[in-house]
């Protein structure tokens, strides 16, 4: 569905076919927006005070799991549990998201696809419609 909307927006089909499968593997930065937040609450609701060592490891951990996440429903709620172990925080927090995680896995997979059209879009610009305005060489 995102590449025939890509193609419908204007996206060349070499874009499309090259840049989408590619993001919809390792661009996950919904889910990675989604683990790093969802850390800080558990922490603060939990009483527990990152200083700035404590928030990079979560943003850190966030983007390294993110890039790792299977693109399956109710992935972030998995990978979201290493996050909280490297930031030592108590995994028991997960159960503070499961009741609104349906909704915000939706959020963070429209902005998944999002940016992996953006970036089809981007590259459409930058690199294929160069290679259109390239000139060639004759053939001897």
């Amino acid at each position: 569905l995102t590449m025939e909307c890509s193609e419908e927006a204007g996206v060349s089909p070499e874009a499309t076919a090259f840049v989408l499968p590619l993001g919809a593997t390792v661009n996950m930065n919904g889910t990675a927006l989604y683990e790093s937040v969802a850390a800080i609450f558990i922490a603060q609701a939990y009483g527990i005070q990152l200083d700035f060592g404590g928030q990079l490891v979560v943003f850190v951990t966030a983007t390294l799991a993110a890039i790792g996440a299977a693109g399956i429903p109710e992935a972030g709620l998995v990978t979201m549990l290493i996050v909280l172990n490297a930031a030592g925080l108590p995994t028991e927090g997960v159960g503070l998201l499961l009741s609104i995680d349906w909704f915000l896995d939706r959020c963070r997979t429209a902005i998944n696809v999002w940016g992996d059209a953006v970036v089809g879009g981007c590259v459409d610009e930058m690199v294929f419609s160069k290679l259109d305005k390239a000139p060639t060489l004759p053939a001897d």
